[in-house]
């Protein structure tokens, strides 16, 4: 396993300054947004600019690119998948082997996702990358038996584990069994966590990261596990970044 951080951590700033602070912070490797809300790396953009974004992005200030997340904004199919492409062209030249997708929101037609995921799926494997599939609430992948279904349709596909949408708003009685998909997490994303706040400051939360990545290993489990920070009113983020690194160093 290898830590990381993601550029949303500092989405506020820059590119630049924010892989600066990554780096600053003792970090390795990153994980890069290309998301199409970001001020940059914008997955409409990859697709027009290839080499010039890669250019861009060939001084990452000592860090490692260690895993993609593509978020695409388009309801068209072809498009969806054109812009896909172009970011995992970028993710062959970069060396990177892991990208996270977001699924559709809850609602949409579970065989129109199915069929888009799909074609993504076999664009990545003809070039050896894999895709993993956020869970998330008020999407596709909040419920766990979707997830397992989504990874059974679509061969190839796997999951990204979020735990902080398994926790929020979820009392500790009833919140979904997420071992029961440790065996297709290909990428893992970090904060803490509890049933009234989505983000709390590491250490007040309800998040059992040794009990995670204890379950993680017995699968043989050897991905990313990327600090992913939201950006808030009076929270010191390079503080609880700083925290958490030392937290998952110390358990691994």
């Amino acid at each position: 396993m290898f830590v990381a951080a993601t550029t949303n951590c500092f989405r506020n700033m820059p590119l630049s300054q924010a892989l600066e602070k990554i780096a600053d912070l003792e970090y390795t490797y990153v994980e890069l947004m290309f998301h199409e809300s970001n001020d940059y790396l914008k997955p409409s953009v990859i697709q027009h600019q290839l080499p010039e974004v890669h250019r861009q992005l060939k001084n990452l200030y000592r860090l490692i690119p260690g895993c993609f997340s593509v978020e695409i904004d388009t309801e068209d199919t072809k498009d969806y998948v054109d812009q896909f492409i172009a970011c995992l062209k970028l993710a062959r030249v970069m060396q990177v082997v892991t990208i996270t997708l977001r699924a559709a929101p809850k609602g949409f037609p579970f065989n129109e996702e199915v069929e888009r995921l799909r074609k993504c799926v076999e664009e990545a494997n003809k070039r050896g990358i894999v895709i993993g599939l956020l869970t998330e609430r008020d999407r596709l992948t909040e419920d766990l038996e979707t997830c397992k279904s989504l990874c059974s349709l679509i061969p190839g596909m796997q999951l990204t584990l979020d735990p902080s949408h398994f926790v929020y708003k979820y009392h500790e009685m009833n919140r979904p069994n997420i071992e029961t998909i440790m065996d297709k997490v290909c990428h893992v994303r970090l904060r803490d966590s509890k049933e009234k706040k989505f983000q709390v400051c590491v250490g007040q939360g309800e998040i059992e990261f040794g009990q995670i990545l204890s379950r993680l290993l017995q699968h043989g489990y050897r991905g990313g596990l990327s600090v992913d920070i939201i950006p808030e009113k009076d929270l010191d983020v390079a503080q609880e970044m700083r925290k958490m690194r030392l937290l998952m160093e110390s358990l691994l």
